[in-house]
């Protein structure tokens, strides 16, 4: 307890004192020695460079890259305050290629950015008439619209709008009116955009003006070549015009600049159906079926081919799923399809279905014959599918050796294209 403390040594303070003092004076003029071991910096692009990318993308046709670079821009800069427009021009860019819900997602993305901006609020109301969301939509524009009354994209968006509810038997008495005027307007104040001339010439597809529509979608093309839903759009109307050839080019470039879509696939097999190529319609009926095994539609529409071809057991399993339902033998569920009296496609699947099962050996006649009673009784006023289902009793008649039905109409009738 009585131990004695060392005394400091001042002088080892002052040398230590020293030596620190030199470091600290050394430091900053020290170079990194660089060992295998560290890793190699790499150089930030800035978020400009994707948005330039993007662009460039978007006018090579190249859509899901041009939107991928949008994204990369975003993420290189999340805080940007001119990700607006780049949220903006991705949904745009989503719009085309069908990605609706994500569309709609970026245009709100822009709006909690900028909630007057009235692009954000026009490609979102777009989006949303996309989705059939048809009362949002319209709001939607409509805000657009009072914050920059001379947008013109916003004109066209809800002339597109209007078309869609015109199809739906929606929109009240003017709408042709209404939608013919928002296509004028939009083209006045966008001549020079893809939307203006696409929108105007899906009035004018709408209303049965084929060669004008046609004249429109090709300005559209004029403008960028390289978007499936104007070629998509342009093959339609070439179809409704009779010229088939065209439409088969058109429906074949927007296959090619989108091969996921069944759409292409589906209306040339019905082109080729009209014109009585059968063998063709079913190769392009199992290529639409291929994108979307999934679809009902895609189904019937590839057993009316077989039927057409003389392939009656295949056509009564295709048509089967549509009218009954059904998992098919790759596991998609198929939900049943109602007979509707406004769908001439659905009812054309129908009546089908009940020849085709009339047509295997032996006649499947208990299966028949309902589907005929349907006809018969819920849209008595449809002369073809009347005599369709005059012909399945007739089939049916025969098979059990009774008298037939009587018919004055010619065998086998097919709805008008």
């Amino acid at each position: 307890m009585t131990k004695r403390r060392k005394p400091i040594n001042y002088f080892n303070l002052f040398i230590l004192t020293v030596l620190v003092g030199i470091s600290l004076y050394l430091a900053p003029f020290v170079t990194t020695v660089e060992t295998p071991w560290n890793p190699t910096p790499t150089p930030t692009r800035p978020p400009e460079s994707f948005v330039t990318e993007a662009e460039q993308f978007f006018a090579q046709g190249k859509v899901n890259q041009a939107i991928q670079s949008y994204q990369q821009a975003i993420a290189a800069a999340p805080s940007n305050p001119g990700n607006v427009v780049v949220y903006i021009n991705m949904a745009r860019a989503q719009v085309w290629v069908g990605q609706y819900k994500e569309a709609q997602a970026n245009a709100e993305n822009a709006l909690l950015l900028n909630q007057n901006s009235s692009m954000a609020h026009a490609v979102r109301g777009w989006a949303l008439a996309n989705q059939r969301d048809f009362l949002n939509a319209e709001a939607s524009i409509k805000r657009a619209l009072e914050l920059d009354p001379n947008n013109a994209l916003a004109h066209a968006y809800y002339a597109e709008l209007l078309v869609d509810q015109f199809f739906a038997n929606q929109g009240g008495p003017n709408i042709i009116e209404r939608m013919s005027e928002e296509s004028r307007v939009a083209l006045s104040l966008g001549g020079g955009t893809v939307e203006a001339h696409y929108a105007r010439g899906y009035v004018l597809e709408a209303t049965g003006n084929y060669p004008e529509a046609i004249d429109e979608y090709q300005a559209a093309v004029a403008i960028n070549g390289n978007i499936a839903k104007i070629y998509l759009a342009l093959g339609r109307s070439y179809r409704l015009a009779g010229v088939y050839d065209l439409a088969v080019d058109a429906l074949s470039k927007a296959d090619t600049l989108n091969p996921s879509d069944p759409t292409p696939d589906l209306i040339i097999s019905r082109i080729h159906y009209t014109t009585g190529e059968f063998t063709k319609a079913e190769q392009y009926a199992q290529q639409a079926l291929r994108d979307s095994p999934g679809d009902p539609n895609l189904r019937a529409n590839l057993g009316l081919m077989y039927y057409k071809n003389f392939k009656y057991p295949e056509a009564v399993q295709e048509l089967g799923y549509f009218v009954n339902g059904g998992t098919t033998e790759d596991g998609y569920e198929i939900p049943p399809t109602e007979l509707s009296p406004d769908s001439l496609r659905v009812i054309e699947y129908y009546f089908t279905y009940g020849l085709a099962l009339t047509r295997l050996i032996p006649p499947q006649c208990a299966q028949a014959l309902p589907i005929a009673q349907q006809i018969i009784t819920r849209i008595p006023g449809n002369e073809v599918a009347v005599f369709n289902a005059n012909e399945i009793y007739n089939r049916c008649a025969q098979a059990a050796g009774t008298p037939e039905a009587t018919s004055e109409t010619s065998p086998e009738a097919s709805p008008t294209p």
